[in-house]
């Protein structure tokens, strides 16, 4: 039963004595205010002090090998362009994402800041920063990596923020409420079902995801400010495609299938009831595994810059794009920078055949164009044409 509140003036009346402004400063009239106009709570407003309920560990997770190297090729290099998770219902597809949060570890960012700006990039840094930055060092802090989730039902203005209501409503000021993707800087921003998201809110992340950058235009606002995030997408395709133009933003494309073997169904079924019955002894029986998966997310890091890529394996890699047919260059990059990521977390020195083997199904298989006149599937046209490039090479050699 929705409940209605009594609402008094926004200003303060000349014999009030500033008792209005003083009601609408107190934070259970403005939650009252905010209920009554079904305005969502400000991206950076205070929250309950409980504690964070556990999530399913990332390491716990049975098979789903090409999903969980996806997701960990996008930690160790954000760059690859982020995840797109699409298959059956039921396979661990939201479960993998969020236990993602989990096993990153903290990033160092500027305090009070609204975007979680890195102090060491100059070149990235928000306005306030700035002029921050120019009047005395920044101070830091370690917050953990933001994993944000975009509902299919939000509102523009909460993904991209909008007027302040409360410094409005108490303060008559007008100023800027950053939203969801000011979150997601730096960060993940998590979209399930994706393919059912509204166009609008589609054309808005094709923009931002390119230019890295939200810009703000409306209520008399101007405000841009930085929005690099991983986006990671997951649905199921009987339920609609995606939208060409999204589809090609995703760097990774992971087919999520229901195992078929009955070993691997008894091991799901196991752990899951068991993280239900009691979900704090069995995040700690899996710490061991995420804390050594973290590391090796951290050592792939900042071994990154320094893995060599031959001229031999850049020309694999263009081979193969020809011999599928793909647009643009954009599927050379990506390919290029996942079988990087893929040596680095392997602790390899050099990238090889091998690594592009492994990342080429995922990194490319979104992007092909349909061919009327051969009926196989993407994966299937990608595996036959990995073994007709390598092979050929491995002959070679």
């Amino acid at each position: 039963m929705r409940r209605e509140y009594t609402m008094r003036p926004a200003r303060p009346s000349a014999d009030c004595g500033g008792e209005c402004r003083r009601h609408l400063a107190t934070p259970s009239s403005y939650a009252k205010v905010r209920l009554l106009m079904n305005v969502p709570r400000p991206a950076n407003a205070p929250r309950s002090a409980s504690a964070p309920r556990p999530v399913f560990p990332f390491s716990a997770i049975v098979a789903q090998e090409e999903m969980k190297l996806a997701l960990i090729s996008c930690a160790v290099d954000p760059s690859i362009g982020g995840v797109l998770v699409f298959g059956d219902r039921g396979t661990g597809k939201s479960t993998a994402v969020r236990a993602l949060a989990g096993l990153l570890p903290p990033m160092v960012a500027v305090v009070d800041c609204r975007y979680s700006c890195d102090p060491s990039a100059a070149d990235a840094l928000c306005d306030e920063c700035r002029e921050r930055a120019a009047a005395a060092p920044l101070k830091t802090r370690k917050i953990a990596v933001p994993v944000v989730d975009l509902p299919l039902g939000v509102t523009e203005d909460r993904v991209i923020g909008a007027l302040d209501l409360e410094r409005a409503l108490s303060q008559g000021l007008k100023s800027f409420e950053p939203g969801l993707l000011a979150r997601a800087n730096r960060g993940f921003l998590y979209i399930d079902e994706v393919n059912l998201l509204e166009d609008h809110l589609v054309d808005l992340l094709i923009d931002v995801a390119a230019s890295g950058e939200n810009l703000v235009e409306r209520e008399g606002l101007s405000v841009r400010h930085p929005a690099r995030f991983v986006l990671v997408g997951s649905g199921n395709p009987e339920e609609g495609e995606l939208r060409p133009q999204l589809l090609d933003r995703f760097g990774l494309s992971v087919e999520v299938k229901t195992p078929t073997e009955l070993q691997p169904r008894i091991e799901v079924i196991k752990r899951r009831d068991e993280f239900e019955r009691d979900r704090h002894k069995f995040v700690a029986k899996w710490k061991k595994q995420d804390d050594i998966l973290r590391r090796r997310i951290v050592a792939g890091r900042e071994r990154l810059l320094h893995i060599e890529t031959p001229d031999e394996v850049l020309e694999s890699a263009a081979k193969l794009c020809m011999q599928l047919g793909t647009d643009g260059l954009r599927a050379e990059l990506t390919l290029i920078r996942a079988a990087r990521a893929f040596a680095s977390y392997e602790q390899a020195s050099a990238v090889d055949i091998s690594h592009l083997r492994r990342v080429a199904p995922p990194a490319l298989r979104h992007r092909l164009r349909r061919d009327p006149l051969d009926e196989s599937g993407s994966s299937v046209r990608v595996d036959r044409a990995v073994e007709e490039v390598f092979g050929e090479i491995v002959a070679v050699e």
